[in-house]
């Protein structure tokens, strides 16, 4: 659906980074992407390759799961953002919605909503009109605004989890897997939100995704994470067509459909990481 970047200015520049847990592991490796104004940009690869934490280092979440960036910069605007915290990032425009929905279960979907509100400044009628702005694109949030989120479907809870998000007034999102658990269609649903937001809202959007052939549908551009590595990336258009991405992401390779488990994965590794 969409295919090129639609803006030439920069907001998120993550340059050359290193990601080590405990001290000891390495979990990402000279990473490097760049989140244009105005553009959704996807984070693709499978289970463990690095696409959370990569999210975690940007919006600075990782000390509390004893992670550090050691090596690269992270900047937003052209401003280095190593030394603040997730509530000054918030402020700045950055706001990651986690892997999981995470939800406040106790309070109504409604609460939840406004929590995301809780760094604004401006009066209550400027939220109320950013409320029904939220309910306008998640109608089914405004039907069930008064039931209590942990009675709500795994659809509409990643619906809330985005909702909150948008109550910050954000100028980027860091959205982790949002089709994690989803059925194909509710799926489809959240992604024409996505696109809807970064159009109409203005939104720029960095995604993490497993969800590959829907990604390249939605986004813009692409990077593809291996082993804690950029192995590829480019315009989504260009890797839907990539011979590699189809047979190892897509599941169709020259001889038709096929399992990603009947691919041997040292196939990948050795052509793209050696």
């Amino acid at each position: 659906m969409l295919d090129a970047r639609t803006d030439d200015e920069t907001l998120l520049e993550v340059n050359n980074i290193e990601v080590i847990y405990n001290h000891v592991i390495l979990v990402l490796k000279g990473v490097s992407l760049s989140v244009p104004k105005g553009g959704i940009t996807a984070l693709l690869g499978g289970n463990g390759a690095g696409k959370t934490t990569t999210l975690k280092a940007i919006s600075n979440l990782l000390h509390s799961e004893r992670g550090e960036v050691t090596k690269g910069t992270i900047t937003y605007r052209g401003e280095a953002v190593a030394a603040s915290s997730p509530s000054e990032l918030v402020k700045k425009g950055v706001i990651q919605v986690m892997e999981g929905r995470h939800c406040f279960e106790h309070l109504t979907v409604e609460e939840n909503l406004l929590t995301g509100a809780y760094t604004r400044t401006q009066g209550k009628a400027a939220i109320e009109a950013d409320l029904e702005m939220v309910y306008s694109y998640f109608p089914r949030l405004k039907e069930r605004r008064k039931s209590q989120a942990g009675y709500t479907s795994g659809g509409e809870q990643q619906m809330c989890a985005i909702g909150r998000a948008l109550m910050s007034r954000p100028e980027t999102i860091l959205l982790d897997e949002p089709s994690m658990g989803l059925a194909p269609q509710l799926v489809e649903e959240i992604f024409t939100i996505v696109k809807n937001l970064n159009e109409k809202e203005a939104v720029s959007f960095l995604l993490a995704e497993q969800n590959t052939n829907v990604a390249l549908r939605f986004a813009h551009y692409g990077y593809i994470l291996e082993s804690g590595r950029v192995v590829m990336d480019g315009p989504a258009a260009e890797l839907r067509e990539n011979p590699d991405v189809k047979e190892f992401y897509l599941g169709v390779g020259d001889e038709g459909r096929k399992s990603f488990r009947d691919v041997r994965s040292y196939r990948r590794r050795k052509r793209w990481l050696s």
